[in-house]
């Protein structure tokens, strides 16, 4: 079921339904995010269901503001509160300890939480109608399959589910990839996910250095090995090195390179890769869909180049081409 966004008519039902416990996928400024009230485990357990997703893979929680982040909270850590003064409403997910009696199952039953506070008018709008019918905050994981690509229009939402699924059509997403997520439950900043945020523009809200992830920390969304996965095989080639023929012979090939005429010669579908960072996580999902309807059976991807601003784009591009790799 296809809605408007911009109608209000539109977001007071898809609210109602958050309120009764239904699913309603929505934009946000990163990707389409299959949605539930996060404070009633049965109806998050529906998203679970839908995706087929693993239970134990936590969710992140979206919240209307600060006030919001804070019911789902034993504390707000001062790094925390730096990273949402700086980035919120934005792309950026902390994760804090949980509050014992709210969202276990949006946290896959871990002790933190991931909050964050979205920036899309459609998804704020819908947040504030949410509160107002006593929602506190979305459990919303991209919008699709699990580990599969990630939508960024709401048509690839429509093509993800079974019809009936309300769908609030906010247009394109302007950020085209996930939320960086920030561990900040444990007394120091630990990056878990890159995104469009490179770590010197966190690092400065923090004044501290970010930690890489350790084996304690929690289990954050779209972390696993393999993920964000067109049914495509994704292979990763560096310009200046081999090219080796593809293993299926025959193959309808894709290349998706910043460099003309890079990769397999017999390619028969070509898109070049913007050479800025953030035009090409705004168009890196949408492309690996496009390349998948048009009959790819292989897609040959440059490697980004080694600034921190790819880094949200090497991670998923990364986890898109190990999907195949672990099979």
């Amino acid at each position: 079921m296809l809605l408007d966004g911009r109608d209000p008519q539109a977001i007071a039902q898809a609210a109602r339904a958050l309120a009764a416990g239904e699913l309603v996928a929505l934009p946000t400024e990163t990707v389409y995010g299959l949605g539930a009230r996060a404070d009633q485990d049965a109806a998050v357990a529906k998203i679970f269901a839908a995706k087929g997703r693993p239970a134990d893979h936590p969710l992140i929680v979206h919240v209307l503001d600060a006030d919001d982040a804070a019911r789902f909270a034993t504390e707000l850590p001062a790094i925390a509160q730096r990273l949402m003064a700086a980035f919120w409403p934005g792309p950026m997910t902390v994760i804090v300890p949980r509050a014992p009696a709210m969202a276990a199952a949006a946290a896959g039953g871990q002790s933190s939480i991931g909050l964050r506070c979205p920036a899309h008018p459609v998804a704020r709008a819908l947040l504030a109608a949410a509160r107002a019918e006593g929602v506190l905050g979305v459990a919303a994981p991209s919008a699709n399959r699990f580990g599969r690509v990630s939508p960024t229009q709401a048509r690839h939402v429509v093509d993800e589910f079974e019809p009936g699924l309300i769908v609030l059509d906010g247009g394109e997403c302007e950020v085209g990839i996930e939320s960086t997520i920030v561990d900040c439950s444990r007394g120091h900043p630990v990056l878990l996910r890159p995104g469009v945020l490179t770590p010197a523009q966190i690092e400065a809200v923090l004044g501290e250095p970010l930690l890489a992830p350790d084996a304690a920390a929690p289990r954050a969304s779209g972390t696993l090995a393999a993920h964000y996965a067109p049914r495509a095989v994704v292979r990763l080639f560096d310009v200046d090195g081999a090219v080796t023929a593809p293993k299926q012979a025959g193959a309808a090939l894709a290349v998706y390179s910043r460099t003309a005429d890079a990769g397999p010669v017999d390619a028969a579908l070509r898109r070049r890769m913007p050479a800025d960072a953030r035009a090409a996580a705004h168009e890196l999902f949408a492309v690996l869909r496009e390349l998948d309807e048009a009959g790819a059976a292989e897609i040959w991807i440059e490697r980004p180049p080694s600034g921190s601003e790819w880094d949200g784009v090497r991670d998923r591009l990364s986890r898109a081409a190990a999907a195949f790799e672990l099979e």
